[in-house]
């Protein structure tokens, strides 16, 4: 009897071990199942915060782009109208150079003869009014 009651105690205690065994491998299981669904959070959380960070930078670059490119048409435009004006200015000197070289010419031919001279001054002094 005595080794039938160490067989029950040995089978007890494997049952108990068993048990005890299978309660740890819940356990076990709860906890990776936990550890899982953390992960996933933070994997989640970690996304969603470089999306964060994507989208400012891409803002960042776009607002970046825009206010270069506004100050390049800005210099662009300031050149320009630099250009048109020296150019305006090169137009009306060299106009002013014609007309100077017409009027010599002008008066040249002109007064190589005495009596255009004298019809000249004679027409200069009519237009001259005196007070």
């Amino acid at each position: 009897m005595k080794s039938i009651s160490e067989r029950e105690r040995s089978i007890e205690d494997a049952l108990d071990s068993a048990e005890k065994a299978k309660e740890e491998m819940a356990r076990l299981t709860s906890e990776n199942e936990q550890l899982l669904i953390q992960a996933r959070s933070e994997r989640d959380a970690i996304l969603k915060e470089a999306k964060e960070l994507k989208d400012q930078i891409v803002l960042d670059a776009k607002t970046s782009a825009e206010v270069e490119g506004a100050k390049m048409i800005e210099k662009a435009r300031l050149e320009i109208d630099h250009q048109k004006h020296l150019a305006l200015v090169e137009v009306k000197n060299e106009v002013s150079t014609l007309a100077l070289d017409i009027a010599r010419k002008v008066l040249n031919r002109d007064f190589q003869d005495q009596s255009n001279q004298e019809q000249l001054v004679n027409e200069l002094l009519k237009d001259i009014k005196l007070n």
